[in-house]
């Protein structure tokens, strides 16, 4: 196992990206939790966490570590939002105390994972839950609707033009120009891209017929680091359209989905409402909450371009600090204040009771094995 105490920290750039904020929480020992993740018979802590990963989880995480900081000002949270390849990456490497990312581990990163965090396991939380927004930079079309296939094919490049006769039929009366239009997607192997890949595979498999991935599978296209570079691209041209985090959707125009025989907007309830409609993944371990997401829905009520982004990390660490630390942090980020702080930072959507009280089993069980 490698050693959290003595981890070599790899971050990139020397944590340009990172947020460093002074956060702070309670240990779970000792006391009872309340909904504020906040615990007054549990002693202050001090130190500092490292976690890399998601960048959609970068507004979410000021609005935690500001949450945080209020209950015990002495523990520094940092957080390199590199993407969730490279937070899994780093993790499973010993770079960093838990990992944010957009996709579960796959099989073989959980073997590796498995390997680092030893006898204890690996937790997988799904703490942040959004709606991915397909967004669009199409002036004069403030309303736009596409089907499932539709959409598969504007991103197979199928569909070039935006007045395309499949566009125009999901468009009743909506004057759509001649504009060519430029698919963007994510350059880094990302969880948004896992998740995208996983809705279009599920739910327009004759159109599209990769296989769901990080990393995007077709050659064209236009290409954007992280979720900043994302919506960078597609802001800066004309007839762009590409995927994000619906809360950073911004100015950009953002796309219902059809499901059903509707068509539904990304939103923070539906987000949540098909999560609640899933399925856990069968053969995980007792701690790891990954859910298959039922990208199908026909129910108007959800909205099926959703990701689950996960806090990954060990149940056991090397050192009594860092098992404190992460059990401390996790337990307010998953509490009723942690949630509203993201939400009200981030326009995520909280998770339910029932999968905080699933969460609360895997943060009560962290510990160290020194």
């Amino acid at each position: 196992m490698l050693s959290t105490k003595t981890r070599a920290v790899t971050l990139s750039a020397a944590f340009a990206s990172t947020l460093a904020l002074a956060a702070c929480g309670a240990s779970n020992e000792g006391g009872t939790t309340d909904s504020s993740g906040a615990d007054s018979s549990q002693e202050q802590l001090s130190g500092t966490l490292v976690g890399a990963g998601a960048s959609s989880q970068q507004a979410a995480m000021q609005g935690w570590t500001a949450g945080y900081s209020s209950i015990q000002p002495d523990v520094t949270v940092n957080y390199d939002p590199v993407g969730s390849g490279g937070g899994r990456e780093q993790f499973i490497a010993g770079g960093t105390d838990f990992a944010g990312s957009d996709a579960a581990l796959k099989d073989d990163e959980l073997t590796e994972a498995e390997a680092r965090c030893g006898d204890g396991g690996v937790f997988e939380l799904p703490n942040y839950i959004s709606a991915i927004a397909v967004v669009y930079n199409l002036p004069g079309v403030d309303e736009l609707n596409l089907s499932p296939e539709v959409l598969a094919g504007i991103f197979t490049g199928a569909i070039t033009t935006w007045n395309d006769p499949a566009i125009a039929a999901d468009n009743e009366g909506v004057q759509l120009p001649s504009t060519t239009i430029t698919p963007v997607h994510r350059a880094d192997d990302s969880g948004t891209t896992t998740n995208f890949t996983q809705y279009l595979n599920a739910a327009a498999p004759d159109v599209w017929t990769s296989e769901p991935d990080g990393e995007w599978p077709l050659s064209g296209g236009e290409a954007a680091n992280q979720t900043s570079g994302m919506i960078s691209a597609v802001s800066a041209g004309e007839g762009a359209i590409g995927y994000a985090d619906e809360s950073q959707a911004g100015d950009l125009g953002v796309a219902n989905i059809g499901v059903g025989e509707d068509f539904v907007a990304p939103s923070p309830e539906a987000a949540a409402a098909v999560v609640e409609g899933s399925e856990l993944q069968s053969g995980r371990s007792e701690y790891d909450f990954a859910y298959d997401i039922n990208r199908t829905t026909t129910s108007a009520d959800e909205y099926p371009i959703v990701l689950v982004s996960y806090h990954i990390g060990c149940v056991s660490y090397d050192d009594a600090e860092t098992a404190d630390l992460v059990k401390s942090f996790l337990g307010y980020v998953i509490s009723e204040d942690g949630q509203q702080a993201a939400a009200d930072a981030a326009g995520s959507a909280p998770i339910s009771d029932g999968l905080r009280e699933q969460a609360q089993t895997a943060v009560d069980a962290i510990t160290s094995g020194s």
